[in-house]
């Protein structure tokens, strides 16, 4: 049986604005990711992909707030630690980060070897820079990156390059878990798969142990990850392996996300778009019921006054909804008979 890297229960972060509002980004979230495995995240802009990412580091400062829950990395519970042994101990080890434009991380006035000198003397003060040379050597010849770029300044490296320099950098010190938010955002096609091959890369060579890969595009993380979870709002409304997930959604939002993205996959590809009605709920007054209701077409009243919890669809697959699956299934059935006419 796999080893469980990171378990997550209950946990529910906030921003408080400078006018002292309170913002629920992440309203009692679990996940749980597995030796080996990949876990991927998706959702529009602002559902709380990011802070849920963040959130994960358990390193927090304002204005992002912890308020409740566990995480454990590897069997630690680092929920409510010191920030400062966090970032001494946990972060680049147990777990690492690599943010959305994270090639504008590199300083501009070093070369690559000294900066990744410096990460790594900030976690080891003992490590000779031969060491650290031998090591970073190995780690970008095992990517697909020449030695020589070790040598160089950002400044003469091209986009997709220094997306995979800042990705290895973060690996260095072998992490638990790798989150990546939005590592292929910024890229053209082919370096988006030069990105993705190398994740998978790093994973198969054992530098990292297990990763969480974070996108708004559904079919992206079908060649990623093995399972995936939805976010809306700041709350999960399914998770499914990723073949369900992307072939079979069975929430409403995720039938609806997944019928907004142009998807090449074969079966999906001549699938009609549409487009997902309104907007997404102001998180400062977050409505009593489904946060999805106002959008869902296929809300009952009792969706707007009803708290909704996860339900158990078997098989490791969760979704947030009052209906059952089998109701789920006969209305897209009646749906997709309609538009067929």
């Amino acid at each position: 049986m796999a080893n469980t890297m990171l378990e997550v229960h209950e946990l529910t972060t906030k921003y408080v604005t400078r006018f002292r509002e309170d913002v629920y980004a992440v309203d009692h979230v679990s996940l749980k990711v597995e030796e080996g495995r990949s876990l991927g995240i998706a959702g529009e802009s602002g559902c709380g992909k990011s802070t849920l990412a963040l959130s994960l580091m358990g390193y927090y400062f304002p204005p992002l707030h912890y308020m409740s829950g566990d995480i454990i990395i590897d069997g630690r519970n680092i929920s409510g630690m010191n920030p400062d042994d966090v970032r001494k101990s946990i972060l680049g080890r147990e777990i690492a980060y690599i943010p959305q434009a994270a090639m504008n991380a590199l300083n501009p006035t070093q070369k690559i070897i000294h900066f990744i000198e410096d990460v790594i003397q900030e976690h080891d003060m003992y490590v000779t820079k031969k060491d650290i040379y031998d090591r970073a050597r190995k780690l970008f010849e095992t990517v697909g990156l020449p030695a020589e770029v070790l040598e160089k300044y950002p400044v003469e490296l091209s986009g997709g390059m220094k997306q995979r320099t800042v990705i290895a950098v973060s690996v260095l010190l072998l992490p638990k878990v790798l989150i990546a938010d939005e590592p292929s955002s910024a890229l053209d096609v082919t370096s988006q798969k030069m990105v993705i091959k190398m994740l998978k890369q790093l994973m198969e060579a054992g530098f990292i142990s297990s990763m969480i890969f974070i996108t708004h595009e559904l079919p992206l993380l079908y060649n990623v990850t093995d399972d995936i979870m939805v976010m809306y709002a700041g709350q999960i409304v399914e998770k499914a392996a990723a073949q369900e997930a992307v072939f079979d959604p069975l929430h409403p939002y995720s039938k609806g996300l997944m019928g907004s993205i142009i998807v090449p996959e074969k079966g999906l590809r001549d699938v009609k778009l549409t487009a997902i009605p309104g907007v997404p709920p102001n998180l400062k007054k977050p409505p009593m019921g489904c946060r999805f209701a106002e959008r869902c077409k296929l809300a009952k009243p009792e969706c707007r006054v009803t708290s909704v919890p996860l339900r158990d669809a078997g098989n490791g697959r969760t979704y947030r909804c009052i209906l059952s699956e089998n109701e789920l299934r006969e209305a897209y059935a009646r749906e997709a008979s309609q538009n067929a006419k």
